[in-house]
């Protein structure tokens, strides 16, 4: 794991997180074998690291990104953590737009780092801090670099150059069914966009919420949101929406029975791998947990009964 080894910069520490065997459906479905990668062994604790770097050294590279300018996007929390902790070890300033009801957690993390926050309204989901993020960036686009996360292609690549060749790696090429969640939709397209060249099938599930109210955070219900322009449906085998109580209780469940902490979207992810699970005979499925519900203590995820 990257977290032994020496680095010269906390950038350096993301990505090669561990693959974790998942033994919670094992009675249920002794066939099936189910892992997750743990995206909170990340330094900045998500799955979002990789993406934020991906697309702040694009940004460099191109020359988009210099001293003089303010990275600034759009964000429900996780990318807006990896932004501050990226930019604060680079050097860059950070300016992030999110909704207002986002977990306290996060805010104090991102505050921590030294980002500046403009609350969007509560309402409007990330869909509302999307378009606050567009106003703010046409009113002085010499001002910021504006990485779009949501458009850009550096997401994906993320996990198309990472995380897939890490999974393929982990399993030895076993992996037979693959499941994520869909926020920005960067880590299905760009994982499944590899795994769909590996030499055998592998079936690619999309996870998003049953409907437009929900509780699940990170996660979009494509039909009624903006649909990222980097979304690409055709890597998808199936799109299923993950019910909240349910997820939750998935979540819980981690908790209790394997000892792993998780959010609400691998709450989701679960449910999908057991629906998956009663279809299947036999398999390797693989999803992502993509942080740790320490971030998410303050909404009730784990304080009720």
């Amino acid at each position: 794991m990257a977290q032994t080894t020496r680095a010269a910069e906390i950038t350096r520490l993301i990505g090669n997180t561990p693959l974790l065997r998942i033994r919670m459906f094992e009675s249920e479905f002794p066939r099936v074998e189910v892992y997750a990668k743990a995206e909170w062994f990340n330094p900045g604790g998500s799955v979002k690291d990789r993406a934020a770097l991906s697309m702040i050294e694009d940004g460099e590279r191109r020359g988009a990104l210099t001293p003089e300018k303010t990275l600034i996007d759009s964000t429900s929390g996780n990318t807006g953590i990896a932004y501050a902790m990226v930019c604060a070890a680079k050097g860059y300033r950070v300016k992030l737009v999110m909704p207002a009801n986002v977990s306290a957690e996060r805010k104090t993390l991102i505050a921590a780092y030294g980002a500046e926050i403009v609350y969007s309204d509560a309402g409007e989901g990330s869909d509302g801090a999307i378009r606050l993020v567009r106003e703010l960036v046409a009113k002085d686009p010499d001002a910021y670099f504006y990485p779009d996360q949501y458009s850009n292609p550096a997401n994906a690549l993320a996990h198309y150059e990472g995380t897939a060749v890490e999974i393929l790696r982990q399993t030895s090429g076993r992996i037979t069914h693959f499941v994520a969640g869909l926020g920005t939709t960067g880590t299905f397209v760009g994982t499944s966009r590899r795994l769909k060249e590996h030499h055998r099938p592998i079936q690619t599930i999309g996870v998003q919420p049953e409907d437009s109210f929900h509780g699940l955070e990170g996660l979009k219900h494509l039909p009624t949101a903006i649909v990222p322009k980097i979304w690409d449906p055709s890597l998808a085998d199936e799109i299923w929406g993950a019910p909240t109580e349910p997820a939750y209780d998935l979540a819980r469940a981690a908790a209790h029975t394997e000892g792993l902490l998780v959010g609400h979207s691998s709450g989701a992810a679960l449910w999908a791998v057991h629906r998956l699970a009663t279809t299947i005979k036999e398999g390797v499925v693989v999803t992502v947990f993509p942080d740790s519900g320490d971030r998410y203590l303050s909404t009730g995820l784990y304080g009720r009964k």
